[in-house]
């Protein structure tokens, strides 16, 4: 007979959650697995950034930190898009 463990046993930290995606999709040396990612992370900022929108307190340093991020993302996936696109290296000034 097998159990089933409760979908939610601790509610994971909101904000150390899309960090460690976010650090995950920066890290990933795997160009395949790169695009899943950086997918996860994106949901993960959106997700936390309507949760503090929907807050009444003034979160500016994580709302900064979650711009940063998703511009970062949206970088490296334009990045990811030109290599596999074009063999282009995406490094300003890169050797041909």
């Amino acid at each position: 007979m097998s159990t089933i463990a409760p979908l939610f046993e601790s509610a994971p930290d909101p904000v150390q959650g899309w960090r460690e995606l976010y650090t995950a999709a920066i890290a990933e040396t795997d160009r395949k697995a790169l695009p899943f990612r950086i997918r996860a992370a994106e949901i993960a900022l959106a997700r936390r950034d309507r949760e503090l929108f929907a807050m009444p307190d003034n979160n500016t340093d994580e709302r900064e930190a979650i711009d940063h991020a998703t511009y970062t993302l949206r970088a490296l996936s334009y990045c990811l898009r030109l290599k596999t696109s074009y063999g282009a290296d995406c490094q300003e000034g890169a050797a041909p």
